[in-house]
């Protein structure tokens, strides 16, 4: 593969580390100009310096409501354009709903959600006005079926599924993709608060997946002749039976 997203210009929210950071790899790798956009700095600029020149930093914090009303016009000064957004920021709570803290179950709720609701509304006039665009969320199997360990996690991602599956219907007829890719467990920090002995037992037995795994199906996905849509891309490790 080489060059298939020469030309496009894609934006990563949650890019400055896991997932969000191998699909800025890949579509870089294959051509595109991709904006990072993370409330990380400091790591941002690291990173983007590492990449080369394509790589653009855009630092923000998608639980401020008014700094994401400024998303698009930052992409844009960046980058001149808009091709792709990928709404990928994302953060993980599981447990027993007894022991769990709503306080952080509401952070969890606005950027799962809220934010990744917001940040597809803000650059939608853009996309619409060119009549093409695709618009990708890194869902999770959680979202397909609904995982015993982690209730307010799984709710956060029926509510992505929900979210993509309607919008992708209105915006169809403005040329505008809309998909999910919806992965197993992967190795992020997103799992750090997973039990030791829970991840050690999912390391030992090979159902733990890597980020470049989901990268690339999310490059399948944008690949694909404009008339087909994925509307969702179930990834699993092979010892995982859902």
């Amino acid at each position: 593969m080489a060059d298939m997203m020469k030309g496009k210009v894609a934006a990563i929210t949650g890019a400055a580390s896991g997932i969000g950071l191998e699909c800025a790899r890949v579509l870089l790798a294959e051509g595109a100009k991709v904006v990072l956009v993370d409330r990380a700095g400091d790591r941002l600029a690291q990173l983007c310096a590492e990449l080369g020149p394509n790589a653009l930093p855009l630092q923000m914090d998608l639980l401020r409501p008014a700094e994401v009303s400024t998303l698009l016009p930052q992409i844009l000064e960046r980058a001149g354009g808009l091709d792709v957004f990928h709404a990928n920021a994302g953060a993980y709570v599981g447990g027993e709903v007894v022991d769990g803290d709503p306080d952080e179950w509401d952070r969890m709720l606005n950027l799962n959600i809220n934010a990744a609701f917001r940040s597809v509304h803000a650059v939608l006039p853009h996309m619409i006005a060119q009549k093409s665009g695709d618009i990708i969320f890194t869902s999770s199997i959680a979202g397909i079926v609904p995982v015993v360990w982690e209730p307010i996690y799984t709710a956060s991602k029926f509510a992505v599924q929900a979210f993509v599956h309607t919008i992708r219907r209105q915006l169809s007829k403005h040329g505008i993709r809309v998909g999910a890719v919806a992965p197993g467990p992967v190795v992020t920090a997103l799992l750090d608060d997973w039990p030791k002995a829970k991840m050690d037992d999912a390391l030992a037995s090979g159902s733990l997946m890597q980020p470049r795994e989901v990268a690339d199906a999310v490059l399948f996905m944008l690949t694909r002749p404009r008339n087909v849509t994925i509307r969702d891309l179930v990834i699993l490790p092979n010892s995982v039976d859902l």
